[in-house]
């Protein structure tokens, strides 16, 4: 059964590589997040599926005994990865407008503004004003929280952490 189920992976593996590569990174796809920020593209997929990797690759390693950091370069990838694609939307967002700040200890943030426009990202600048609720961490663990890994309460956060609270809740396409 083992030795069935790891071919049958590498062979859908192999599949997704060429077609991939056939299609180039530019290629429109259909995707399941197009009222979102991210391209509909077989890059935007590939990226995706990058992460649906580091994050699965993270579940087996939990199940160990053995839960690892995600890779640095795949994490802070995952934090804009996730924002752009999961978060973002153009749903007018249905509760009190809020902006939620995201840090990274390796460096890039992020902000939310959640609205009746809907949820946008959007690189956060320098000297931006303080937003309602900051949240920080390695980018890991904020991709972690994301994919409900772990609890908000293993980020810092400074500020009301009910938005962050009602869009993990939330769904636009309810």
């Amino acid at each position: 059964m083992k030795q069935a189920l790891d071919a049958w992976l590498a062979e859908s593996t192999e599949l997704m590589l060429d077609v991939m590569r056939e299609a180039g990174p530019d290629r429109g796809c259909w995707t399941w997040w197009g009222r979102s920020q991210a391209p509909q593209t077989s890059g935007a997929l590939a990226r995706h599926q990058i992460q649906e990797i580091a994050v699965h690759t993270y579940d087996v390693q939990l199940t160990q005994g053995a839960a690892q950091p995600l890779p640095t370069e795949v994490a802070v990838e995952g934090v804009d990865e996730f924002l752009t694609t999961v978060a973002a939307t153009t749903v007018p967002w249905p509760f009190t407008p809020a902006t939620i700040d995201l840090h990274t200890t390796e460096g890039p943030s992020w902000r939310l503004t959640l609205n009746a426009d809907g949820v946008r990202c959007d690189d956060l600048a320098a000297d931006a004003e303080p937003g309602d609720l900051a949240m920080r961490g390695a980018a890991s663990e904020l991709v972690l929280y994301f994919y409900a890994r772990v609890p908000l309460d293993d980020l810092e956060t400074t500020g009301d952490t009910e938005p962050m609270e009602r869009l993990a809740d939330w769904d636009p396409n309810a």
